[in-house]
């Protein structure tokens, strides 16, 4: 890009950052600082208005970034995440939407609290779920650093490392100020805008060749290097055993991951309804269904009109495949046509990261605030009180910090085999003590501990002994070699050995299951009476 071109995109690039600081502002007006106003939105949102939440919250820089760099780059085996991610949303619509939603007041553990002893309970699911969301932030993080560098005109370290610092100050300002309200609403922006940004790109790739998806797969086939074997399974995930187990695990980990993702979670609690949050749900269903379906497309025609090898060279995870397609699809890196795309779409993207970057941010900090220190302040009765929103506020910096730190560390990775750990550690530590607390009637409080820590520690010690850390040239330390564990995602291990910890700790507690405690909460789940 000329200087010309590259102030031109730096400028639509900061009236988007503006407009989301404006619409921060303007909605944190008139609020009382109570803490449902501040983790739930007032539950005002309309079933339409959360579905686009919902979906912006989903459709995350490793969605837009990075499965169609992946795609580009691996063909066939890229799809798996396309394919995982969607197809996970029918566990969320049939398991735990609703459920959800009618048991639980702000967080994962007021679902699994309603029937247990309480803190011990908050303890574990609330670290748990903090876990989770810094995993799932260092991926967005690392995202905006590429796509920035890229802006920028190069891919140099510093500039990657100073985006990732921005991106994390700038998310601290929009949670502590806005909550949930002006978290929300940003969501719903930019859905907006990047449902019509990737419909806008799959039009022109589409046009590109006449409208024949055939025509594109055979020009990515024959572009790759890799001829047909680019259109079938094993380019990364075959060979060795260990490859295939690992796609096998992955696969696992993206299908039973969102419904234990707390951001996700807690959307379902900014809806006055158990049918609104259903409704919410379908909707957000069919925006998300139709963002990945593009994603596939935009995959190939960035493997089909850029090369898998000018994508490697730009980013060798492939996360700035969509920019250098939306690029090219203007009219080149030389014409005003292709900077102006190329800028909207590194706008879109940066929003979409903000975005999600955002709502994790204040699911986390409710988690810490809610949780973790409302059972710690109940303790100490006598010790100096805050209040949960001020804690959330403070929690909110401390987890910015925490996510820029590890983002910085992870910044070589793809985007979305990031997110796919986190989705491993979420389905291993969240899923079965919230599947056992529904629908288990001798699940008791042991069980929920045993199940949190019995799938979180495993998962994260699998990735510290994995080939993602240490023994190989991407990790996040080259250098040294202490890996044992073969697979990059835990999941296959780790998900079974929640479920049999949750299971093990039932069945050998001495402490009786609550009979009264389990019909009550079967009736307020099913039926919403009493919900809050």
């Amino acid at each position: 890009m000329t200087d010309d071109h590259q102030t031109l995109a730096l400028l639509l690039f900061s009236a988007f950052i503006a407009v989301t600081l404006g619409i921060t502002t303007w909605v944190s007006r008139d609020r009382h600082g109570s803490a449902e106003e501040f983790y739930a939105g007032g539950r005002l949102f309309s079933p339409m208005e959360n579905g686009f939440a919902i979906a912006g919250d989903y459709m995350s820089a490793a969605s837009f970034l990075g499965i169609s760099g992946l795609i580009a780059l691996f063909g066939y085996d890229g799809m798996l995440y396309s394919v995982g991610f969607l197809v996970a949303w029918l566990v969320v619509l049939l398991l735990v939407a609703e459920l959800v939603r009618n048991c639980g007041r702000f967080t994962l553990a007021d679902v699994v609290a309603a029937r247990m002893a309480e803190r011990p309970v908050r303890i574990a699911a609330g670290t748990s779920s903090v876990t989770v969301s810094v995993l799932y932030l260092v991926a967005q993080m690392v995202g905006a650093g590429s796509l920035v560098a890229l802006l920028l005109g190069g891919t140099s370290e510093a500039a990657r490392s100073w985006t990732v610092i921005g991106v994390g100050a700038l998310m601290v300002i929009y949670v502590s100020l806005g909550g949930m309200r002006a978290t929300t609403w940003i969501q719903i922006v930019k859905a907006v805008l990047l449902m019509a940004g990737t419909i806008a790109l799959t039009v022109l790739v589409l046009l590109r060749f006449h409208g024949d998806f055939n025509q594109l797969l055979t020009a990515a086939a024959e572009r790759s290097g890799h001829g047909r074997d680019f259109l079938a399974p094993g380019l990364r995930y075959g060979g060795e055993w260990t490859a295939r187990l690992d796609f096998i695990s992955l696969g696992i980990a993206l299908v039973l991951g969102t419904a234990g993702l707390p951001h996700i979670l807690s959307r379902f609690y900014t809806v006055p309804t158990a049918r609104a949050a259903r409704r919410s749900v379908v909707w957000a269903i069919g925006l998300i269904g139709g963002f990945y379906l593009m994603t596939i497309v935009l995959g190939f025609g960035a493997a089909a009109i850029i090369g898998p090898d000018a994508v490697r060279a730009s980013n060798a995870a492939g996360n700035t495949a969509v920019p250098l397609l939306a690029l090219d699809l203007g009219g080149g890196a030389g014409s005003t046509g292709g900077t102006v795309l190329f800028a909207i779409v590194a706008a879109i993207a940066f929003a979409t990261i903000l975005a999600v970057v955002a709502g994790i941010t204040l699911a986390s900090s409710a988690s810490v605030a809610h949780d973790l220190y409302a059972s710690l302040r109940r303790r100490n009765a006598h010790g100096k009180q805050y209040s949960e929103v001020t804690v959330a506020r403070l929690a909110a910096a401390g987890i910015g910090v925490a996510a820029i730190g590890l983002g910085l560390l992870a910044r070589d990775l793809n985007v979305a085999f990031l997110v796919g750990l986190a989705f491993a550690v979420a389905a291993s530590a969240n899923l079965p003590v919230l599947l056992y607390s529904l629908f288990w009637r001798k699940f008791t409080t042991r069980g929920a501990v045993w199940s949190v820590y019995g799938g979180l520690i495993p998962a994260v010690l699998l990735v510290v002994l994995s080939p993602v850390v240490s023994g190989s040239p991407d990790a996040l330390f080259p250098g040294v070699d202490f890996h044992v564990f073969p697979l990059q995602n835990p999941g296959v291990v780790s998900i079974p050995l929640g479920f049999l910890a949750g299971w093990i700790g039932t069945v050998t507690s001495s402490e009786p299951p609550d009979a009264a405690k389990h019909a009550e909460t079967e009736v307020r789940a099913l039926t919403g009476a009493g919900a809050v």
